[in-house]
């Protein structure tokens, strides 16, 4: 059938209630330093939270919801969807070792052979260091809250009960307002695998490893006829971690095995309930050093995912809706561009909103988009301003179906 509207989704994290953020803070943690208790009390919470938070979306305008990330958290009473660290609790075979991205040794790379540096050795981050470390830039990287384990031992799937708890407390929100199906978001291997790894012989096999853990995360939503989006930054942003910039040509024999990877863990699962989120990351910092997207843009359209997700609000990555001139989306394939962005409190007028969908639609098809956020809204946005970017994503989305259509 026909589409008659613009869609409109967002990139996965939302602003916490201040009571969730507080029962977080308040949750104790287990023997191993990063795993926080479950209880009773705190699953209804969530599940209350989730529900209220699927018809906020809703009344928004936003016509596939999320859990906002609700059910991932980090172990601090920090608004923030803990994107990556929440995958810590659900995986066997880590440990705390005291050593993690913030402070490994910065190590150089060498022609053909490409390494990660600590998060704190960016090239942005070195570039522009004093803006990075004054505490009134905005910018400021502030001390670590998560404890990033290291992988110790062979990795394992220990998130039975966690993923079905976001299953069961997305299922509840949209059975509330009477939707079919939303998305939950889920951690790429290569994103997982950036890590320290003490146990596997090579960097690829540490990165199979996280593919064989995270496809059964994968499957669960799935299989409950729910959407996975697959939360991949690494591909853009292991750019910028990695000094001195390399080739173009390294870089993309670097992130094909991240692909290859991610396209073994989707084996068997129907494209239509994947979507792939890539981004150059969300802090609010210059991002002078973000590899170009058309450099990337064909790696991204090799993932096994019917909806692909990017950036393309922020006045970094904004002009690059011009890349589909030069690149034919495949068939059957739709487009899930940034309309609004998480790196500025300015609220886009809906009809900025408009315009940037009508851009791509005239590349791609109208009925090859669908409106989208940035990146997650939570902890990188006051709650107000996020409600009011979302409001302001469906009205834009509502203006723009209207000439399309």
């Amino acid at each position: 059938m026909s589409r008659t509207f613009v869609p409109v989704t967002h990139a996965g994290s939302l602003p916490r209630t201040a009571e969730l953020i507080a029962a977080n803070g308040a949750r104790e943690l287990e023997a191993d330093g990063f795993t926080l208790r479950r209880t009773q009390e705190f699953e209804q919470l969530l599940t209350d939270a989730v529900i209220d938070l699927v018809a906020d979306q809703q009344r928004a305008g936003v016509t596939v919801p999320g859990d906002g990330e609700y059910g991932h958290a980090m172990t601090s009473a920090v608004d923030y969807g803990a994107w990556w660290s929440y995958v810590f609790q659900r995986v066997g075979g880590l440990e705390l070792t005291g050593e993690d991205l913030f402070n490994w040794p910065h190590v150089e790379s060498s022609p053909g052979r490409i390494r990660l540096t600590n998060m704190l050795d960016r090239r942005d981050w070195v570039r522009f260091r004093e803006a990075y470390s004054d505490p009134s830039s905005g910018i400021g990287t502030g001390s670590n809250a998560t404890a990033f384990p290291s992988t110790t031992a062979e990795l394992t799937w220990r998130g039975q009960g966690a993923i079905a708890s976001d299953i069961a407390n997305l299922r509840a929100g949209l059975d509330a307002a009477g939707l079919e199906t939303g998305f939950l978001t889920s951690l790429s291997p290569g994103s997982g695998a950036r890590i320290p790894n003490r146990h596997y012989a090579t960097e690829e096999e540490h990165i199979w490893a996280w593919a064989a853990v995270m496809r059964r995360e994968y499957k669960a939503i799935t299989d409950a006829g729910l959407i996975v989006q697959i939360d991949d930054p690494s591909v853009a942003e292991n750019w910028d971690q990695i000094s001195p910039e390399p080739s173009v040509e390294d870089y993309r024999r670097f992130t094909q095995i991240r692909i290859d990877a991610l396209n073994w863990a989707l084996e068997g699962i129907p494209e239509e309930q994947v979507r792939f989120h890539l981004c150059w990351g969300s802090w609010h910092g210059p991002h002078t050093t973000d590899i170009e997207f058309r450099h990337i843009v064909d790696l991204m359209l090799q993932v096994n995912a019917r909806y692909y997700l990017f950036e393309a609000g922020n006045v970094r990555h904004e002009h690059e809706y011009t890349v589909w001139d030069e690149v034919a989306l495949p068939e059957g394939k739709v487009i899930v561009p940034g309309v609004v962005s998480h790196a500025t409190n300015v609220v886009e007028h809906p009809e900025l909103v408009a315009q940037r969908i009508q851009r791509f639609a005239d590349r791609v098809g109208a009925e090859n988009v669908i409106a989208s956020t940035d990146c997650g809204l939570g902890g990188r946005l006051q709650p107000q301003i996020a409600r009011a970017k979302l409001e302001t994503l469906g009205l834009g989305a509502a203006r723009a179906g209207e000439r399309l259509f």
